[in-house]
């Protein structure tokens, strides 16, 4: 029969040390508050409030909304996992709330300036004109 290497064993050694470590890493984020996360998700929401989000991307942010009141409600549960995901989601769709409020505003500028160009140039070609 044959022997595996010492070379293989090692890996496989390494591989199974790496396994563990992550396994450990991940169980012992389970037992902590996600309070960075809630910070950030609830930071991210009050700056799309600020980008006019309620007006201009108000689904995405009321999934915000929603996502973090489940978070918080998760970690009185003391559902530390289940919560630092919801504020990790909650705090993207803020985010997306941001960036579509900031849209809506830039091409509601463009298009005033597009109108207010038409309308100089129809002036000009009006006096241009004996």
């Amino acid at each position: 029969m044959n022997k595996p290497s010492p070379v293989c064993r090692g890996l496989a050694v390494a591989g199974l040390a790496g396994t563990m470590l992550l396994f450990g890493a991940c169980a012992s984020t389970d037992t902590v508050a996600p309070a960075a996360e809630l910070a950030s998700a609830r930071a991210a929401i009050s700056e799309a409030e600020s980008a006019g989000a309620l007006n201009a991307a108000p689904v995405e942010l009321l999934a915000a909304r929603d996502k973090f009141a489940k978070a918080e409600a998760a970690v009185r549960e003391e559902r530390f996992a289940a919560a630092r995901l919801l504020a990790e989601k909650s705090e993207m769709d803020a985010v997306l709330a941001q960036r579509k409020a900031r849209a809506v505003k830039a091409q509601t500028a463009a298009d005033e300036m597009a109108r207010s160009n038409a309308a100089l140039r129809s002036e000009a070609e009006r006096r241009g004109r004996p």
